[in-house]
């Protein structure tokens, strides 16, 4: 707990960062995270001092923990970590990484005890709320994700097809993209889940095979089930976009954005996207 009030204002690249409770940027070159993407991590959303939602993405850690097989992590250390680097914030991102450690040789990372713990602060992207209430395009993108079905759904470190994806936005001059996998189904987008609506029925993709079980999405599935609104997880080709009436991405900082336009295809009506929009408001 001391190191966080110590060193509150020591800020590293625009970017409040502690490693193991520790103000720094410094981190082993043996540490497994930057070896081998050997870690997994959460972003958050700070509002009014507080962390939105921290139980899920807690639970989102111990579960990415226990499925790859990590040694025990002190989760209240980790806890008072992100209220106290959460505390005075009225909006900002809070970011938690966590890495197998330093230990082992090669692949085998059996020997590692102790996985390290990295706890950061950054600002808000403002141009989110922009996004939310006036939409966004999207473009498709051409590379594909693999499927990888041992760690679908995680969020780990090795982001490598997102940050490829990325390249591709920027070379494509696009704000944001649809993400299919190598078998030409839906996935998600670029930095976010997917969901649109044909219909009464809204339907998300599969990610039993590849992609990220986002947080917002779990919410957005439960605000949904709340709502009587039925809710299919399917594979689905890119035409099911062509006949959809709405469609949206979700994540925990841009909450629920709607897309206008595809291509030539256009969503002019986001009817139930303002309705979700306006329970997440009061949710959050």
């Amino acid at each position: 707990m001391g190191p966080i009030r110590q060193y509150r204002a020591f800020f590293i690249g625009g970017i409040l960062l502690f490693i193991n409770g520790v103000s720094t940027d410094l981190l082993s070159a043996r540490d497994r995270g930057l070896a081998y993407g050997d870690g997994h991590f959460t972003t958050m959303l700070i509002k009014h001092g507080q962390v939105v939602w921290w139980s899920a993405h807690l639970a989102r850690l111990q579960q990415a923990s226990a499925r790859l097989g990590f040694a025990e992590v002190d989760w209240s250390i980790l806890t008072r970590e992100v209220v106290q680097l959460a505390a005075g914030q009225t909006q900002a991102v809070a970011k938690v990484m966590l890495t197998r450690g330093i230990g082992g040789r090669g692949y085998d990372g059996s020997g590692c005890q102790t996985p390290t713990r990295i706890v950061s602060l950054a600002d808000y992207p403002s141009h989110y709320q922009g996004w939310q209430q006036n939409g966004i395009p999207l473009l498709v993108c051409q590379q594909r994700l693999g499927d990888a079905p041992m760690l679908a759904g995680l969020k780990t470190l090795n982001r490598l097809e997102q940050v490829l994806l990325k390249n591709e936005l920027a070379a494509r001059s696009g704000v944001e993209g649809i993400v299919l996998n190598s078998r030409g189904f839906l996935v998600e987008g670029v930095s976010a889940n997917l969901f649109w609506r044909r219909g009464k029925t809204v339907f998300t993709p599969d990610l039993a095979h590849c992609g990220i079980d986002g947080i917002m999405r779990r919410h957005v599935m439960g605000m949904l089930k709340q709502m009587s609104i039925e809710l299919r997880v399917v594979e689905a080709p890119l035409e099911s976009l062509w006949q959809a009436e709405e469609v949206w991405l979700t994540n925990t900082l841009m909450g629920i954005v709607p897309v206008n336009g595809i291509g030539d295809t256009q969503y002019p009506s986001p009817v139930l996207i303002r309705r979700l929009q306006e329970r997440l408001v009061i949710e959050v």
